[in-house]
């Protein structure tokens, strides 16, 4: 009996309480290592300093809510690099954990953006996105069951947060243009803790995996065999003059002197 297919998960649609936000993640990050990574003394912390610097309380509650959410899925590495890194290395590490936690985000990046560079045409257009979004609502009811203004409060956000990530350049333009698709910054310390945490990760910044080769397997490709090693180095000096004769050739016998055969001679006959 065929097993009927699995539902897929439910998107989280509550990302629109906050947006990319590297810097207020930074800030959450910063106290969470403060606290000893407990992140219900984070929550206190982070609320009672109005950490976040806003007007009223309730907006206080939403926007750290959203951004730890988002943050407990990252690694102490990662919240390490996203306290004490730069800008690039602050965006990233915000944009990460959009994608753990925000699936509609990561299935736009790989579904859509990265097909759009790998067939070479950079330019994201509006119907794009429509047929993305029709194809989300069949396998996602939960999506096409939001309201008109609540649908493009969503659109509007993910595409903000790609733009804030540096996934896409430019403005919307006349016949349909959303922007140009592009692989943002990714530092060294980045692609450390993203390929030590999960190479499929690599993808969410528009990079593949497979066509990576690492500085060992690069020094590997382009050193010289052994044997075209030893061809090309020069011939020894030495290796130029005639080896010298065996001792035997180099001092052939002498057969024995005059004198000496004659007084041989001499003591035969005497005899």
């Amino acid at each position: 009996m065929a097993r009927p297919a699995e539902k897929a998960p439910r998107y989280c649609l509550s990302f629109t309480a906050a947006g990319l936000r590297p810097e207020l993640a930074a800030v959450i990050a910063g106290i969470h290592l403060e606290e000893q990574g407990d992140w219900a003394r984070t929550k206190a912390a982070v609320l009672e300093r109005n950490a976040l610097q806003v007007r009223s309380a309730s907006t206080g509650k939403r926007l750290e809510s959203e951004l730890r959410q988002r943050l407990q899925r990252l690694t102490t590495r990662q919240l390490e690099l996203l306290a004490r890194g730069t800008s690039d290395d602050r965006s990233a590490m915000a944009w990460l954990a959009v994608l753990k936690r925000i699936q509609i985000a990561a299935d736009l990046t790989r579904q859509v953006l990265l097909e759009k560079l790998s067939g070479l045409d950079p330019m994201l257009r509006r119907s794009d996105m429509a047929a993305f979004y029709e194809a989300c609502e069949r396998a996602h009811p939960e999506l096409a069951a939001l309201a008109p203004s609540s649908q493009q409060k969503v659109r509007s956000a993910l595409l903000q947060m790609l733009r804030d990530a540096g996934l896409l350049a430019g403005k919307a333009g006349k016949g349909g243009t959303l922007g140009c698709v592009q692989r943002p910054l990714v530092s060294p310390q980045v692609q450390g803790v993203l390929e030590d945490d999960d190479p499929a990760l690599l993808a969410g910044f528009l990079l593949s995996p497979a066509t990576r080769i690492s500085k060992a397997a690069k020094a590997k490709a382009v050193k010289p065999k052994p044997s075209a090693t030893a061809a090309s180095k020069p011939a020894p000096k030495d290796a130029t003059k005639p080896a010298a004769m065996p001792a035997a050739k180099a001092a052939p016998k002498t057969s024995p002197k005059p004198a000496a055969k004659k007084a041989s001679t001499a003591r035969r006959k005497a005899a």
